[in-house]
């Protein structure tokens, strides 16, 4: 399989810069650096993004996650490897990546469960984690980008 084209964000050399901005804040917003990561998997594969399910991967391993919580991060309900707080995280990730899939696009359940256990800043950098993370997906699968490829 062959990318339609270069990813656009490349294209647009201040599209990358202001991009990798927005992703270097969520990631000073006070949430643990694997749990974005599994974050940004658990999106990566709901929108089917090969390039960000290998960069996620990777980013969980370095952040010391293990393979059980990256290898099933798709079935993290059926799982014992994942605390409260992850569930709630990954729960707000898949609303969030699915909106168009229920009226409710997030619930109020869904969003009470993450406030428990995450404070306005970190749901903040939670919140624009995923919709940068919902970002790289759209980009890499419109333009059929490869996992494997450098930029």
């Amino acid at each position: 399989m062959e990318a339609r084209m270069q990813n656009p964000a490349m294209v647009l050399p201040d599209a990358m810069q202001a991009i990798q901005s927005l992703y270097k804040a969520t990631y000073a917003g006070g949430v643990p650096a694997g749990l974005l990561a599994l974050s940004h998997l658990r999106a990566s594969q709901i929108n089917g993004c090969s390039p960000c399910v290998e960069s996620a991967s990777g980013q969980a391993r370095k952040a010391g996650e293990s393979d059980e919580k990256i290898f099933s991060v798709g079935a993290w309900r059926e799982t014992p490897f994942y605390t409260d707080s992850e569930r709630a995280a990954l729960a707000l990730t898949e609303h969030v990546t699915r909106l168009a899939d229920r009226e409710d696009a997030v619930p109020d359940a869904v969003w009470n469960e993450a406030a428990k256990h995450f404070n306005e800043q970190e749901l903040a950098a939670l919140v624009l984690h995923i919709a940068v993370s919902n970002l790289f997906n759209r980009l890499n699968a419109t333009t059929k980008q490869q996992a494997g490829q450098k930029w």
